[in-house]
């Protein structure tokens, strides 16, 4: 470094020191009592050891009024740069809550805004480290501004390059816009949150009493708002669950998904002959499908504890980065509603952004009946997930495990919303409803008149069983490729990927279209 910038960086930091003694300090105190790292801390936990090349850290503000003029901090609460994750180039922005409270202004904006930048022009990912109390209040409108710079940005980068959000401290107001467009975000619990408006607000607009944590904590949003996707225990858990998230997906658009070696050798899975119990109504758990059919501890599941009726997350089979979507009996019978069709169709999005081949295990009753699902709009909702599979163009395979009924069979990834190849297994019952149902309507006169109207219906339901809840005339119509032995499924699965792996598919010419949002 220059002799002349090193002696400048040398007294700025020495009034940042003595800045913080009136207050950073006792704030970074408070901060490692809770167990929290400080925002250079995180970076060298992220990043790979030495990596880590800073931009901008002589950068203050600009402002001075209401006292700012006195109070000038390097980096102007915010550390910016590039380095390096197992190897791969990734851009970085970590919030310092220690300093301003890691309030946004104008020039901490232009430096988040211009890594941002950067990592749309190399093709590499953006993670952000959040910990922020929301725009720098003292600049006015100049700081609102900058949270709409961050946006655009965000927005022109989606589908560009992944964009990553850990959320490691209160984030509230403009601070979680950002995070929300981002694709992934991970939430530490008991230190973290996240709200539009505070417990305070809250409780003078609306007299409601609530603390921080019910109202916006990583619980909260891991399983009842569906806005984080991953909620750790700590924040090394969660930089841990960010590297491991990287490993399964590509630096950009443009590129595939690291593949990682792979010996091939016995690839049956006897095991998976007994998944599916022959009670028809007795549930299984579809993790287990997923384990014996992916590489060995492999499966990497994305939001576990919202919308369980759904299973989403990236798995490895023979070393290839795959997308699985599966029902999950074992919550709510597997029916799709509002939560799953959102939950399912944000994922099959990401992945047919950056070229992860998906596959769908099919297990699905129907949608979800009822007042509450009408009302709160399971149709537009649940065309989200048909819309997402239908638009995708990645390679997309379907295994049909037992039930596949109604109109959620054809939004399951069927053959005819253009699905590459779909297997079933021979417990698979394809129809348009369940046997007892169907027979009650096909059958309703002919029972109503017979003298056991009982054994009349389990007469008729035997023989609605027989001819429809068996995936054979699907097959016999080409709707189903072929129907294998649960245990070959593995196999096929490989060779299917590896035939599909140059897939190339040209939508229709258009600007874009027209999700039902």
């Amino acid at each position: 470094m220059d002799k002349k910038i090193q002696k400048k960086f040398d007294e700025l930091a020495q009034k940042n020191k003595e800045a913080l003694l009136g207050g950073g300090a006792k704030r970074q105190e408070q901060q490692h009592a809770r167990k929290k790292l400080t925002a250079r801390e995180r970076l060298d936990l992220l990043l790979d050891q030495g990596s880590f090349e800073e931009l901008g850290k002589l950068v203050t503000h600009r402002s001075s009024d209401f006292g700012l003029d006195k109070e000038h901090f390097l980096g102007d609460g915010v550390v910016t740069g590039y380095g390096t994750i197992a190897g791969r180039l990734v851009y970085v922005f970590s919030q310092d809550f220690t300093v301003l409270g890691g309030s946004l202004s104008e020039t901490h904006a232009e430096k988040i805004v211009k890594v941002m930048e950067l990592a749309m022009k190399n093709g590499a990912p953006l993670i952000g480290l959040n910990d922020s109390g929301g725009a720098r209040i003292q600049e006015g409108v100049v700081s609102l501004g900058g949270y709409a710079d961050i946006f655009y940005r965000n927005v022109m980068a989606s589908g560009v390059v992944p964009q990553l959000s850990a959320i490691m401290g209160p984030c509230a107001g403009g601070a979680v816009y950002s995070p929300a467009m981002t694709d992934f975000i991970f939430m530490v619990e008991n230190t973290s949150f996240m709200f539009v408006t505070g417990p305070n607000v809250v409780k003078t607009v609306t007299h409601e009493n609530v603390t921080a944590e019910e109202l916006g904590g990583a619980s909260t949003h891991s399983t009842k708002s569906g806005v984080t996707h991953f909620a750790c225990a700590n924040e090394a858990e969660c930089i841990g669950q960010i590297k491991t998230l990287l490993g399964y997906i590509p630096q950009n658009c443009e590129e595939d998904a690291p593949r990682l070696p792979y010996t091939f050798g016995d690839e049956k899975r006897p095991q998976l002959n007994d998944m599916v119990p022959a009670n028809p109504n007795q549930p299984y758990d579809m993790r287990e499908v997923i384990s014996g059919i992916v590489d060995e501890n492999s499966f990497f599941e994305v939001h576990k504890n919202f919308a369980e009726n759904i299973v989403v997350g990236f798995a490895r089979l023979a070393g290839r980065s795959i997308g699985i979507v599966g029902n999950q009996p074992a919550s709510l019978a597997g029916v799709l509603d509002i939560h799953s069709s959102v939950k399912g169709a944000r994922f099959v999005r990401f992945c047919d952004s950056f070229n992860i081949p998906l596959l769908v295990l099919e297990d699905v009753p129907g949608f979800l009946p009822g007042t509450d699902q009408e009302w709160n709009a399971i149709i537009t909702n649940g065309a989200k997930l048909l819309y997402a599979f239908s638009e995708a163009t990645v390679p997309r395979v379907t295994v049909i495990t037992r039930k596949a009924y109604g109109g959620a069979y054809d939004v399951m990834n069927s053959k005819h919303i253009g699905a590459d190849l779909n297997y079933a297994w021979p417990t698979a019952e394809i129809a348009v409803m369940g046997a007892k149902g169907a027979a009650e309507i096909i059958f309703k006169k002919e029972i109503a008149e017979a003298k056991d109207p009982e054994a009349k219906l389990a007469e008729k339901v035997e023989e609605y069983t027989t001819k429809f809840a068996n995936p054979y005339i699907a097959a016999a119509r080409g709707f189903i490729d072929e129907v294998i032995f649960p245990e070959e499924s593995r196999i096929k699965l490989i060779k299917a990927f590896d035939m599909l792996e140059n897939k190339a598919v040209k939508l229709p010419r258009k600007k874009h279209g027209n999700i039902p949002l």
